[in-house]
């Protein structure tokens, strides 16, 4: 699976919560531990303690950054946190999350997934004005444009909505001041945003999956533009940016989200199942064993299983305790990496003839280390099945996705890679099926790394 090893990286996740009660800082903490697939660079927490903010961050996993000693020095009724990987900025310290800011008006805390387009124009544009930045990170920059905003606007939330109108990208936002937690959706909604609820709590989360870990149930997504204040436990909505279109990352149901979340209505599981049954249709071929390499292609094998009526079975292994810390980006590594991180099971595979379904290629050096895998455990046959499209071009709204030069679909046929990556076949999902595979999704798409077509000027 090449974006587990050396391709595609998740983007970021956020988690907020208002809790009359308290203990928001270890509820934030549970949450950011179910969002922590979207990233495992590093993660942080803030929280507000009366009108006392406090925060903590670092480089590593949750389980790493935190222990309990530091979550009881953060409580309070208020909290945001983040998990990162780094899309813009590089992977230090200092661009952990939340970002938080002292200044006239008081402290503000902000934690983003997604990317800002023309950041640098918009950085020169601040640095002009005289503001120092600390991140290489864009995140930053709307912390600036937030702050600056509040000093002509009446409130927080007028301000978070100027900024956000004149911002352009993906970016879902929560904004923590003393007293109000706000929760912020791009216009475009490239990038996911859910609300729940949980006695008299409030929950902000990337996913809903995160809502769920900690015991809240999913009240309903953000509209794209959408703002959402929550101040003294009252929960009011701000639709001044809704332009009423939607453009959500179609990779958060191939590869990005949590299987168990609901995405736009969308169950993500189904999803990629379905993406499995519509590649059985297109790509058909006869084999012993249908299986996925761990983790988003297992769901779409079984679809494939499903739909062809081949058996469905586990072919790998996954070491779950390594880590990406342990990955170096020399090409050596990379594929010393994938005998670390998976090991195929010969007792399945052998003598076989095996479909095996992932969720995309970028590079194929990965794909032909993991067919190597196949063909030393004893597979007769190696059919490759890819539940997305090929990659054309790169993603400028928070996925990790390259450049051309770095794509192999952007200089290979497709028997070109079926030749380089050494499988029998090849067979990728095709653009006329692409948004089929989340038929009950109440959004629009964007599919840009698709088709080079993107939402909005790049």
């Amino acid at each position: 699976m090449e974006p587990i090893l050396s391709g595609l990286h998740e983007e970021c996740g956020v988690f907020g919560v208002y809790d009359p009660k308290g203990g928001c800082a270890q509820t934030t903490y549970y949450g950011l531990y179910a969002l922590q697939h979207r990233g495992q660079e590093a993660c942080g927490i803030a929280a507000i303690n009366g009108r006392e903010q406090s925060f903590y961050k670092d480089v590593g996993l949750v389980s790493e950054v935190f222990d309990k000693e530091t979550l009881d020095r953060l409580n309070g009724t208020m909290a945001v946190g983040h998990v990162r990987y780094a899309t813009t900025g590089a992977g230090e310290r200092e661009n952990a999350q939340p970002l938080t800011i002292k200044y006239v008006k008081g402290t503000l805390a902000v934690v983003h997934n997604g990317n800002l387009v023309g950041v640098d124009q918009l950085r020169r544009d601040f640095e002009y004005k005289g503001a120092i930045f600390h991140t290489t990170s864009d995140s930053e920059l709307i912390a600036y444009a937030i702050a600056q905003a509040r000093l002509h606007c009446r409130s927080v939330e007028d301000a978070v909505c100027y900024a956000a109108r004149n911002l352009k990208g993906a970016f879902s936002l929560l904004v923590m001041s003393p007293r109000k937690l706000i929760a912020c959706r791009d216009p475009w909604g490239f990038r996911p945003l859910c609300m729940g609820r949980k006695g008299d709590a409030v929950l902000f989360a990337s996913e809903s999956c995160a809502i769920a870990s900690v015991g809240g149930e999913l009240e309903r997504e953000l509209e794209p533009g959408e703002i959402v204040v929550v101040e003294d436990g009252q929960v009011r909505s701000i639709r001044d940016n809704c332009r009423g279109l939607s453009h959500m990352c179609i990779f958060e149901y191939i590869y990005f989200a949590r299987p168990d979340s609901v995405i736009a209505g969308q169950s993500v599981h189904q999803a990629r199942v379905n993406a499995g049954k519509l590649l059985a249709q297109e790509h058909p071929v006869e084999a012993d064993l249908v299986i996925g390499v761990p983790d988003s292609g297992l769901d779409a094998a079984q679809g494939y299983a499903q739909e062809s009526g081949i058996p469905y079975g586990v072919g790998f292994v996954k070491n779950r305790y390594v880590g990406r810390t342990f990955i170096t980006p020399d090409q050596a590594s990379r594929e010393q990496a994938v005998r670390i991180k998976l090991a195929a099971l010969a007792s399945e595979v052998e003598g076989k003839r095996v479909v095996m379904v992932d969720d995309s290629i970028v590079r194929g050096t990965t794909s032909r280390q993991i067919i190597t895998l196949l063909r030393e455990a004893g597979a007769k046959e190696v059919h490759m099945r890819i539940s997305a499209p090929p990659f054309v071009s790169p993603c400028y709204f928070g996925t990790d996705i390259p450049n051309k030069d770095r794509l192999i679909a952007c200089s290979h046929t497709v028997e070109e890679i079926r030749e380089l990556t050494g499988a029998d076949s090849l067979g990728y999902l095709s653009l006329e099926h692409l948004h089929q595979l989340a038929p009950d999704a109440r959004c629009g798409f964007c599919d840009g790394c698709f088709t080079e077509r993107y939402p909005i000027p790049v």
